[in-house]
């Protein structure tokens, strides 16, 4: 049995080197001449190449200098990841709020033209993230997700001059295709930066900002609650409040958020080739300015990327009830506007915890990724379970919110199935085409969610009580599904191959190839 170091070693790929022999059994491994000459990128657009292949000949990257340059992606980079989610997450989910203060009746909103409104930024959303994850490797990263943020905090001011459905649905709709680079495009950049064992605590800080904005958002409700009387409408102060900072925080990214550690001024240049080194280690590359269709079709006809998209749908759809009746299910529960906000605020805590657990579990113990999904899986069945089954009486009120609360842990899920891209498909082309797939079905769930919520249902809303245990069951399924697969084709490698060679791993990945093509690349769980 593999004691707990030999198991971290297989998941980092940094253990020894294995034998002349062990290494002969890559077919696609080429010499690399460690001198090449220095440029961002070699003729297949493969970003970072000439840098790694000048960390080789600087010699092996010492437990030191590792943990220096980590630190500093850390205090740099993480704290910027989490503020753009977080403002992403606020600005996407501000209808919910505004609805609260009467902005629904100030449209002159009826019967499901709400959650029209609501769905309808998923389709913007589904339109555009490809493009933008293509944008993303193509052009420089920083300046490209600063742009996006500029235009989606305007569109935000924009929705105080909405008139009618009609504005709110236009509106909506753009708020959807300028937001839609941010949650792919930082868990794609997120693999730039980190060897994929550092990934998964990394990926849930970030992604906790679901969480921290959803309890942001219930205090400014609160608070906004609690003012006095204003000339302006207080639906409109949500939207003037979000719309300015996000303008801010998109020229504070455009002009501050490097491209990679290759070329990021606030790492050391004697520290950018280790920090390119790093990440090469997990065998997956880093990006890549030329689109390859090949990998591109490998993408559409793997397993991973069906399974993955099957169980994005599955919780997207409560996702997209979460995300736009969350303040009104607490509401209808007996709970006045302001304790219904401060209630819940203590079920995003649990997402941040529970998030923030997942992933250094993840991260301490390998292969433990899908454990941790299935996990955060069953305790949704749960949390749905109780929302669908128990009486809507007085007497089950308190259990049937905490059952509400449970469900907030479907973002392990989530969080964890875009680390799983992000760690075990090799080549950028690859990985967007299979990012995007899956943020298709994100989109497609979430515009289903809403319509669930039935408002003659109001504010039980038994249907969506039903969608969402079904989701995640659905989702449940396929990522055991996954975990089989992933684990019987990594016993079929070691059985083809030999054992792997993790620095001809690395290799392969940084020029480009997909994990398939990579002979050295095995799958973490």
């Amino acid at each position: 049995m593999s004691t707990l170091p030999e198991l971290r070693r297989q998941e980092t790929d940094t253990s020894a080197w294995t034998s002349d022999d062990e290494k002969g059994q890559s077919k696609h491994l080429e010499t690399v001449d460690p001198m090449a000459a220095i440029s961002e990128e070699d003729e297949g657009g493969n970003v970072g190449l000439a840098a790694y292949n000048e960390s080789k000949a600087q010699g092996e990257i010492t437990p030191e200098q590792n943990k220096r340059i980590r630190r500093r992606i850390d205090m740099l980079l993480l704290p910027l990841f989490l503020i753009t989610q977080t403002l992403q997450y606020l600005d996407k989910t501000a209808l919910n709020y505004a609805k609260v203060f009467g902005m629904e009746k100030a449209m002159h909103m009826s019967g499901n033209q709400y959650s029209l409104g609501a769905a309808i930024f998923y389709i913007g959303y589904m339109v555009a993230q490809p493009g933008w994850q293509y944008l993303l490797g193509k052009y420089h990263a920083g300046r490209v997700l600063g742009a996006s943020a500029f235009i989606w905090g305007l569109t935000v001011l924009v929705m105080v001059w909405s008139k009618n459905f009609t504005h709110v649905m236009v509106t909506r709709f753009f708020l959807g295709v300028f937001e839609a680079a941010v949650t792919p495009g930082l868990s794609l950049m997120t693999a730039w930066w980190y060897r994929r064992d550092e990934i998964p605590l990394r990926q849930t800080i970030w992604y906790s900002a679901v969480g921290w904005g959803g309890m942001i958002g219930s205090l400014m409700a609160a608070g906004i609650s609690k003012m006095s009387d204003h000339p302006t409408p207080r639906w409109k102060l949500i939207f003037y409040i979000l719309g300015a900072i996000t303008m801010v925080l998109g020229i504070m990214l455009y002009f501050f958020l490097a491209d990679g550690p290759a070329t990021a001024k606030w790492i050391k240049k004697e520290d950018r080739p280790m920090a390119v080194n790093r990440v090469a280690q997990s065998g997956v590359g880093l990006k890549t300015t030329t689109f390859d269709w090949k990998h591109g079709l490998e993408a559409v006809t793997d397993y991973k990327t069906w399974l993955l998209s099957i169980a994005m749908f599955g919780s997207s759809v409560p996702n997209g009830v979460l995300t736009n009746f969350s303040g009104s299910i607490i509401k209808g529960l007996g709970y006045s506007t302001f304790n219904a906000a401060l209630l819940d605020c203590a079920g995003r805590s649990l997402q941040v915890i529970s998030l923030l657990i997942a992933g250094l579990v993840a991260t301490r113990w390998a292969n433990t990724r899908l454990l941790m999904m299935t996990v955060g899986n069953l305790i949704c069945v749960l949390g749905t379970a109780l929302m669908s089954f128990l009486p809507f009486t007085h007497k089950y009120t308190w259990p049937r919110l905490i059952g509400f609360w449970l469900v907030n842990t479907q973002s392990i899920g989530f969080t964890m199935g875009l680390v799983m891209v992000s760690s075990n498909i090799g080549s950028y082309s690859k990985r967007i085409v299979a990012s995007s797939f899956i943020f298709i079905a994100y989109c497609v769930g979430n515009i289903v969610g809403p319509l669930c919520a039935l408002e003659k249902e109001a504010p039980r809303y038994q249907t969506a009580a039903y969608c969402m245990m079904a989701g995640y069951m659905l989702k449940t399924v396929c990522h055991a599904l996954l975990w089989f697969l992933l684990w019987r084709d990594n016993k079929k490698r070691d059985a083809q191959y030999g054992v792997a060679d993790p620095i001809a791993a690395a290799d392969n990945g940084m020029k480009g190839m997909t994990e398939k093509e990579n002979t050295h690349f095995r799958y973490v769980l």
